[in-house]
């Protein structure tokens, strides 16, 4: 079975997608997390676009469902109750679906940590993580 080919990406569009999601992704989180319900998954999702290992073509579908969450606009305003989240979801699920292979057991080890840390109220760089992504 041959592996498919994601399609090229823009160098541009994943620069300003990466530092719309350094910028945002993690206050949104806190803001949101307890109504997200999807909360684990977008940090896997973080973790495995911020791991050098990952290849550039998957970071650059991941940055851009991350962005699309931090965006403070969207098809559906992330205050409507119950619907709110709802296009975030989708998009992020789409992502997934196209690199699955790419997520490893050490993003969603790192993303429960960073969630447990979180919950705890660590405010620590370890509970927000805007380190290098050459970080374990």
């Amino acid at each position: 079975m041959t592996q498919k080919s994601l399609v090229p990406y823009d160098p541009e569009k994943l620069a300003r997608d990466k530092a719309r999601v350094e910028d945002g992704f993690w206050d949104k989180l806190r803001r949101y997390a307890r109504r997200v319900p999807f909360a684990e998954e977008a940090v896997v999702v973080y973790y495995c676009a911020i791991d050098p290992a990952t290849p550039l073509q998957v970071r650059a579908v991941l940055y851009g469902a991350l962005a699309y969450f931090v965006l403070p606009f969207d098809v559906l305003p992330d205050l409507v109750p119950l619907l709110g989240f709802t296009d975030d979801a989708a998009i992020l699920y789409a992502a997934i679906r196209t690199v699955t292979p790419h997520i490893t057991d050490r993003h969603r080890a790192r993303a429960r940590d960073a969630l447990a840390d979180t919950d705890s109220g660590d405010t620590g760089a370890d509970a927000s993580p805007r380190s290098s992504e050459t970080a374990t």
